[in-house]
């Protein structure tokens, strides 16, 4: 018999339906002639807890860390013990097993851990299927290659998996540990991903809070040209110095802004009536293609902006339309492009899709589906590919109004790939004024294309026809006082923005490169957890849309070394694992440099210091975060909360286990434990160590 292992569900139906014999459902498993497939369910196995490896570590003490293990163990995931039986009685059965993990450092390691985990040590084939539709994976299965090729893959996944436990839990344990100290009773959970998230958000209000605004002016002159009139900017520069009362460039910020009004007012009063004329002029046709399709993030961020969705609920709701209704492909994609074979089928698939919706309909009957944009792309495609409707006709009716939102959202960027380019006849017009400069900007909209599917913002107005040379006179001129503005306070959509961004937030080039070639901080698997992570344990609260640092999460990043709190380690972190990956290294001294960067961390853990940042977060404008009640109804610490680990596939959360009041010294007496999850980088949500209390009699 021959076992094909799929990383989930809709992978192994996939691959089921694309074998010769059909297919018979069986409990955990599909049965076509002599070869099975069954699935994972995410990750089956996680990393056990600290007291699997010693049951003193169910203590939490600062004399224990750092805690490494000498020799790692996988333990099952409590929802995934059934799967797991189920797949250990078919090895025992299988002849071969073929590994169909997704094609990449993540799905590698989900199915081979298992495979290593019931004991298959005989030879293995590798299935890499990119596109569900059936001919691809009749081609993937047909192009079977060794598992044993993609070992490097799973070493630098298995490497990754590790050091987030050894980063989490340890500095977990210590900043909680201390936060006893300091008089803190709550969890203070750091990880690698979701503490320099955290510390983007404060840096961005103290930015804001720290913000002074300063006034500066802007000279605008209406003028009267030769078929029509337009309003044109004055423009600073060394050739036009407002009649020289700024030649020292005292009138000036950094950015150009003329800051003292009077030079501007004075010239206002001249130009009533001046004239001038047309100095250059630049006309040029633009055409731009239509948006690509969504990947989650870039989904997420639209949705936030046009629904004011949370990027949490996007993520629930694109994984109700992929499983329970099936309208949409799989939805976890950092992708924006699509397979070319799925070109052939698109016209038959979005009409499909589309006919049930009278807005969506009518977008399909006017797609040209003989066009082909950039969006068809092998070459870009990954583990997975752009969301897309799977071709079943939505109705509206059932369902709700997050779910229609979506996949119109959804269906509307991949109907745009069959609409012509947007074009526009772009102007800009710079007159010579009394020896000054202004500047005029036009657009005029020649083919509106995929334009109409997508609500924008109104366009700059058209110029009238201009002439270089023509003569231009004022008909109004005026000063306007205008205030610098702080930064925005970081939203959902910029959040995930900013994450997918990471490299904008890093100074060293090297560094900047490295994440720009990677996912940014987090994966789209992950974004929405971590931030939902962070405010569920009351280090972010949302303030309507806008989304702030309370005073924990001040104290936190403040108590915290510099550079446990910012992005660049994750670019550090890439760079090792891409080169295990390739071959070029070794996971050993990988681990090796962590362990020692940990130690040095960990040093750095001090009461005092978190003490102070506890007390000065009272004093600044961080908000405090709101209580939230427990299952029982009482209210609960924010840091204190219980709250269920993330299930996405890239999770690496360590399992429940039993904790007991955490000692600060290296002795300590027993008490009655209670359950909770350690925590790891990758946005789990672990409940910390609560003190007990003996009972007096």
């Amino acid at each position: 018999m021959r076992l094909i292992v799929a990383e989930k569900p809709s992978l192994a139906r996939a691959i089921a339906d694309a074998l010769p014999v059909r297919a018979t459902r069986r409990e955990g498993y599909l049965e076509a002639g002599d070869t099975v497939v069954s699935w994972c369910l995410g990750h089956l196995l996680e990393q056990a807890p600290p007291e699997r490896y010693d049951p003193k570590y169910k203590q939490w003490r600062l004399d224990d860390l750092p805690i490494i293990p000498e020799r790692w163990q996988l333990v099952p995931r409590s929802q995934a013990r059934s799967q797991l039986a189920v797949l250990r009685k078919l090895i025992k059965s299988a002849d071969s097993v073929v590994h169909a993990g997704d094609p990449d450092r993540e799905g590698q390691l989900l199915v081979q851990e298992v495979l290593n985990h019931l004991g298959w040590r005989r030879e293995t084939q590798r299935l890499r299927v990119q596109d569900l539709n059936r001919p691809a994976v009749v081609k993937a299965l047909a192009s079977l290659e060794d598992n044993q090729r993609y070992q490097p893959l799973y070493a630098a996944a298995e490497a990754r998996s590790r050091a987030d436990w050894l980063y989490g839990i340890n500095l977990t344990r210590a900043w909680t540990l201390i936060g006893r100290q300091a008089g803190f009773d709550g969890l203070l959970s750091v990880g690698r991903v979701q503490t320099p998230v955290l510390g983007l958000v404060v840096r961005r209000d103290r930015d804001i809070a720290a913000f002074e605004p300063k006034p500066f002016y802007v000279l605008w002159a209406d003028l009267q040209v030769a078929h029509g009139s337009l309003r044109a900017w004055w423009q600073p520069g060394e050739n036009h110095p407002l009649d020289g009362s700024c030649l020292d460039g005292s009138c000036f910020d950094e950015q150009g802004r003329l800051l003292d009004p009077r030079p501007a007012q004075a010239l206002a009063q001249r130009l009533a009536g001046a004239q001038g004329h047309l100095a250059q002029l630049d006309q040029k046709r633009k055409r731009q293609a239509a948006p690509l399709p969504y990947s989650l993030s870039s989904l997420q961020i639209d949705a936030a902006r046009r629904h004011g969705l949370s990027a949490k609920r996007v993520l629930d709701v694109c994984q109700t339309l992929y499983e329970r209704h099936q309208l949409i492909t799989y939805p976890r994609s950092d992708c924006r492009y699509l397979p070319a074979a799925h070109h052939r089928e698109a016209a038959k698939t979005l009409i499909s899709a589309c006919r049930l919706d009278d807005q969506l309909r009518g977008w399909a009957e006017q797609a040209d589906f003989g066009l082909r944009s950039k969006a068809w792309d092998d070459a870009k495609v990954g583990a997975h590919h752009a969301l897309a409707p799977t071709g079943r006709p939505a109705d509206m009716d059932k369902l709700n109004r997050d779910e229609a939102n979506l996949f119109r959202l959804i269906a509307r960027n991949v109907l745009a790939q069959f609409y012509p380019a947007l074009g526009t006849y772009e102007t800009q017009a710079l007159f010579d004024i009394l020896d000054e400069r202004f500047k005029a900007q036009g657009r005029e909209i020649i083919e509106p294309g995929w334009k109409p599917l997508f609500t924008t913002r109104d366009d700059v107005p058209a110029l009238p026809p201009l002439t270089q040379g023509e003569t231009a006179t004022v008909t109004d001129a005026g000063c306007e006082a205008r205030e610098t503005r702080p930064p925005e306070p970081f939203t959902d959509a910029s959040l995930i923005k900013a994450m997918m961004n990471i490299a904008r937030y890093v100074e060293d080039p090297a560094v900047k490169r490295t994440l720009r070639e990677s996912d940014g901080l987090g994966t789209e698997a992950t974004r929405a957890s971590i931030i939902e992570t962070l405010l569920t344990r009351g280090y972010l609260i949302r303030d309507k849309k806008a989304i702030k640092a309370t005073r924990t999460g001040h104290a936190l990043i403040d108590s915290l070394p510099p550079a446990a709190t910012r992005p660049e380690r994750t670019a550090l972190w890439e760079q090792r694992l891409s080169a295990i990956a390739e071959s070029q290294d070794a996971p050993a001294p990988f681990l090796e440099a962590l362990v020692s960067d940990l130690r040095a961390l960990l040093g750095q853990a001090d009461a005092g210091r978190l003490n102070q940042a506890l007390k000065a977060s009272t004093q600044g404008p961080a908000p405090e975060a709101p209580p939230r009640k427990s299952a029982k109804g009482g209210k609960r610490g924010a840091g204190a909360r219980k709250s269920s680990g993330s299930r996405s596939r890239r999770s690496t959360s360590t399992s429940s286990s039993s904790t007991s009041r955490p000692s600060t010294g290296s002795s300590s007496t027993s008490s009655s434990s209670k359950k909770s999850q350690a925590t790891s980088s990758t946005g789990d949500k672990p409940t910390p160590p609560r003190r007990t209390r003996k009972r007096t009699s």
